[in-house]
């Protein structure tokens, strides 16, 4: 019996830990993460999802971080087989809404990595709001398919 319970402990222990989720007001910023890059890669993105409590809309003006030397939000859309990915200056959050920032809408993307990112990093942001201000976050570098890791391709909603 024993063994069972420590080969389970084990392997409890081994799986990777969720990603904390942070509070600004009324906002709640939900399982920030990044995926690893290949060896040498200089460009990355993060994810997260941001809730509004809020009676009043929010914007998501800035994001910084001192693991790229450049940091940009950015949309993503499908015209046709052809995909377009272009810079935003900021990214609505509606009042009683969500968005969500992940590979197949709105992401943020770090440009000239410091160094590649790796399963197991941490990614270090800090994320201005027009209204409610700023909150430093962590994103945890989660690999695909990773325990509580939002599916590929998860869509913003509004």
């Amino acid at each position: 019996m024993f063994p069972l319970l420590a080969a389970a402990w084990l392997a409890f222990a081994a799986m990777p830990s969720l990603a904390a989720d942070y509070t600004l007001k009324d906002l709640r910023i939900a399982h920030p993460y990044a995926r690893p890059t290949p060896p040498g890669a200089r460009t990355g993105g993060a994810y997260f999802t941001v809730r509004n409590a809020g009676k009043a809309a929010d914007r998501l003006v800035r994001v910084t971080s001192p693991s790229a030397h450049v940091v940009e939000m950015h949309s993503m859309t499908m015209d046709g087989t052809l995909m377009k990915m272009r810079p935003v200056a900021g990214i609505a959050i509606p009042a009683g809404g969500q968005v969500v920032l992940g590979s197949g809408g709105y992401h943020v993307m770090l440009i000239d990595l410091a160094r590649p990112l790796a399963a197991g990093d941490k990614v270090p942001l800090t994320l201005t709001f027009e209204h409610a201000g700023a909150v430093d976050i962590v994103a945890d570098v989660e690999p695909a398919g990773a325990r509580g890791a939002p599916a590929q391709g998860a869509a913003h909603g509004h």
